[in-house]
């Protein structure tokens, strides 16, 4: 199965049971907005905590009907987030979601040693984008947690992603290891990470893919420019995963889609107990929507 567009990824949750998902310091109107959508829809059961009346008030302004919706009254948005994880770490919930908070707020308690949500695995984000130029949805990965992955951690960020899209019902995703060339140069470590991810693919130490690179992003995205290039690959212009050299590349790539090609995109964190809806505050009510969706399809 290929996604190749953001309906696929509601069709994909659609008529399954419902996920039961926490929103952390929840008066934030985008952040209600999309949880109530997702409610309505059927595709999650919503848990509020924050504010009591800030939220009200937000749904009073919106006209959003959230009777019989459960709220946690908490004030202090730090204290919110510190009972939402808590809640999700004693299995209550499927899926954990950023209000009013920054990120690095809610980060610190998905790492807490007591009652975080860590698994031993490496925290990475993930997105999801339906761009017109390309024929399918296409992920990216990682452009908001690894400042400067190491190749263990690219392994680490790769097998996440991975067993993401295998979720989604990609069984053999085809995955680009991106650089500023396509050819293996000595003084740019991106394409020497990406010749060793290749090798390892190959000899199946990395597994339920397909990877190749290094690749520039031209290659990856378009067949005709693999082609002009010489090229030989069954990655190169058909890429359902691009992996990220470091977190600026992908950062500025991620941002150029959305406020540039006006791309429809989806995100969430992987790695931790359950996925986490981590967006951008300047992400749209339909961006944290599609998250919803994503983090839903995403629950294993």
């Amino acid at each position: 199965m290929v996604l190749k567009n953001m309906n696929d990824l509601k069709r994909l949750v659609e008529g399954g049971p419902r996920k039961k998902l926490i929103l952390a310091a929840a008066q934030d109107q985008h952040s209600l907005g999309a949880v109530i959508r997702a409610w309505k829809d059927n595709i999650i059961e919503p848990i509020l905590v924050g504010d009591k009346d800030g939220i009200q008030n937000i749904c009073t302004l919106n006209n959003y009907d959230i009777t019989g919706v459960r709220i946690i009254h908490e004030s202090d948005p730090e204290m919110s987030v510190e009972i939402a994880v808590k809640m999700v770490s004693s299995k209550q919930a499927d899926i954990l979601m950023k209000g009013k908070i920054g990120s690095a707020t809610l980060l610190k308690c998905v790492l807490n040693k007591e009652w975080g949500l860590r698994t031993g695995n490496l925290l990475s984000h993930f997105a999801l984008f339906e761009v017109e130029t390309y024929p399918k949805v296409i992920a990216v990965t990682d452009v908001a947690m690894n400042i400067a992955p190491t190749l263990q951690d690219k392994i680490a960020i790769v097998n996440n992603s991975v067993a993401c899209l295998n979720r989604l019902g990609y069984k053999i995703p085809k995955v680009a290891v991106l650089g500023a060339v396509e050819m293996v140069n000595e003084n740019m470590k991106a394409t020497l990470d990406a010749a060793l991810l290749s090798k390892m693919n190959q000899r199946d130490q990395i597994k339920n893919c397909i990877i190749d690179g290094p690749l520039a992003f031209d290659n990856a995205v378009s067949l005709e420019s693999a082609q002009l290039k010489g090229i030989k690959s069954e990655v190169a212009g058909d890429t359902d995963l691009l992996l990220m050299p470091d977190i600026e590349v992908g950062n500025v790539l991620y941002k150029s889609l959305v406020f540039f090609a006006k791309a429809k995109v989806a995100s969430i964190i992987l790695g931790a107990l359950v996925p986490i809806v981590l967006t951008s505050r300047s992400d749209s009510e339909q961006a944290k929507f599609d998250s919803i969706l994503l983090a839903a399809a995403a629950c294993k």
